[in-house]
């Protein structure tokens, strides 16, 4: 019987957003982690193996929070769909480009937020390539607003697809 966790993943996870946020892929080490944490190094190594494999591990629980949100949106326009979808983290698509699986989750959402929006917007031809355009301006959206540009809202890139 294994011994129960002291700190789970997820309180792990919500240490290390911020460090992966503020400083990039270098500040999530087992040092910068284990001090955050107060988990101790080997217990990291244990349970990730690397520092790659903490971020992976983040990557998957942010993807599969992403896809429960997906799953739960209320009713309504397109550009309420994205917003009820939240901020999307864009530090999530550079981490997951470089890992197969995160690759394919990455595109699977994708995929299935497009079908979402172009069920809202009408279906067919039309409504896909709006979805798709959608999705695009929303993606957009997080990596600029990352950067800290705030001056560009959804409503209105929606208004203009969909007008």
């Amino acid at each position: 019987m294994g011994r129960q966790k002291l700190v789970s993943d997820a309180e792990v996870f919500a240490l290390i957003r911020p460090l992966l946020v503020a400083g990039g892929e270098k500040a999530v080490s087992f040092g910068t982690v284990s001090r955050a944490t107060g988990l101790a190094g080997a217990t990291l190594v244990q349970r990730f193996g690397t520092a790659d494999g903490m971020i992976n591990a983040l990557a998957r629980a942010e993807w599969a929070a992403l896809q429960a949100r997906l799953a739960d949106l209320p009713d309504g326009a397109a550009h309420q769909a994205l917003k009820a979808l939240g901020a999307f983290p864009a530090w999530l698509l550079v981490i997951s480009q470089r890992e197969v699986g995160l690759r394919q989750t990455a595109l699977d959402f994708r995929v299935a937020v497009q079908a979402e929006l172009a069920g809202r917007l009408g279906g067919g031809a039309k409504g896909h390539e709006q979805a798709a355009l959608a999705f695009a301006l929303w993606q957009g959206q997080a990596l600029w607003e990352a950067l800290g540009d705030k001056d560009f809202r959804l409503k209105d890139g929606m208004k203009r697809i969909s007008g």
